[in-house]
């Protein structure tokens, strides 16, 4: 028990490791258009093309997706309807981490999803 208990303590008492891949946030739609411009955002079921337009479109589950979207302070705000439903307006953090996009829903403080651009 003695062994355990030495190992479990100096676990505990190693500095936190940096994450493997830090997320940043994209704060200006220069910035946002420079990185989704002509790529597609996937994750399973789902490929959205965010254009420079200001419209949103493509798939999720089958189904279409279309939408509009403008810049606002630092955040992604957007209407979406997916499938003929209103799924409403939200302003969105963007962040990346050099291979997947997350957006996370009500300025950061919401639900979030990671995607891919192709």
């Amino acid at each position: 028990m003695r062994p355990l208990a030495i190992t479990l303590a100096a676990v505990l008492s190693l500095p936190a490791l940096p994450a493997f891949a830090d997320y940043q946030q994209i704060t200006t739609r220069s910035d946002f258009l420079a990185l989704v411009g002509g790529k597609t955002l996937t994750r399973p079921l789902v490929k959205i093309q965010v254009l420079p337009s200001g419209r949103i479109a493509g798939t999720g589950a089958a189904w279409e997706v279309t939408g509009q979207w403008e810049w606002q302070g630092e955040y992604l705000c957007r209407s979406l309807e997916w499938g003929g439903d209103d799924l409403g307006y939200n302003c969105q953090e963007v962040k990346v981490d050099g291979t997947k996009v997350r957006i996370t829903s009500d300025k950061g403080r919401g639900r979030s999803a990671d995607f891919s651009l192709r």
